[in-house]
């Protein structure tokens, strides 16, 4: 098995242990004290590029990323640094993430919050209404085409953005022609052996339709890259590990975004 197989394996062995403690009915009734949405899709469509800041505790590739932080401490240090939006890794068994951090995140601050997880079944879907995700991530290379279906419209259903990745030609038509999804991620890393190449942004874009907003995933770390791919007409970027291995986390995204305000004493 190749890593993406062995987390979606994981994923789908973990889902029927929470199930078992959290029924789907009593997620649909949670729904009900949900608090109100934070539109997503539009802060990826401002001028310049949009920064998706990502909380992530660990990866298969990088170890542990950044020990002893909290959730609060870096998502406050990216509102602060300008970023448009949060994606909060929720996996456990390979990126040491929790329903918690979302929780947290969503009380910590003010931005809109991507969960980003291997979304496999429609309870996580529900799960991530209740947590307090504003949109979720759907990667196409770990679901068949009626998965990839059911879950977007699941989503939907629930007033829940999403970003449908894909990291090749074959993903990408397969996205267009399944669910012709708004927002489109393209993932620079393979997440079959998690190599990185940030040259597939560039040459998957030409094949994205006019009127998509497109997010560009793993690999920048300049404020120079993120010109390019404005240059390019990318709306927006999603980075992790560079933040979180920043000393400052705060002034490495105001670098990246040009935000120099400083903030006022509380």
């Amino acid at each position: 098995m190749n890593t993406l197989e062995r987390i979606v394996d994981a994923t789908r062995n973990d889902l029927r242990a929470r199930r078992e403690r959290v029924p789907l009915r009593d997620l649909e009734q949670r729904l009900q004290s949900r608090g109100p949405d934070r539109p997503f899709s539009e802060a990826l469509t401002r001028p310049g590029v949009s920064v998706i800041a990502e909380h992530k505790r660990r990866s298969p590739s990088a170890g542990e990323i950044r020990p002893g932080s909290s959730v609060t401490e870096i998502v406050t240090a990216y509102e602060r640094g300008g970023a448009s939006a949060l994606s909060i890794l929720t996996e456990p068994a390979f990126f040491g993430g929790s329903l918690d951090d979302l929780s947290e995140a969503r009380r910590a601050c003010g931005l809109p919050i991507l969960r980003k997880d291997f979304i496999v079944d429609p309870y996580q879907v529900y799960e991530s209404a209740v947590i307090g995700a504003d949109a979720l991530l759907l990667i196409v290379a770990a679901l068949q085409p009626d998965e990839l279906k059911r879950l977007h419209a699941e989503a939907l259903a629930l007033d829940l953005d999403v970003l449908v990745e894909v990291h090749a030609r074959e993903e990408l038509q397969t996205a267009l022609d399944v669910v012709d999804p708004d927002v489109i991620g393209i993932n620079n890393r393979d997440l079959t052996d998690f190599t990185v190449d940030i040259d597939r942004t560039f040459e998957l874009l030409a094949d994205v339709p006019a009127g998509k907003t497109v997010v560009s995933e793993s690999g920048f770390h300049t404020r120079e890259q993120l010109d390019e791919l404005e240059r390019v007409g990318v709306d927006a970027v999603l980075i992790g590990e560079s933040l979180m291995r920043a000393s400052d986390p705060e002034a490495a995204l105001r670098e990246l975004t040009r935000n120099d305000w400083e903030s006022e004493p509380i």
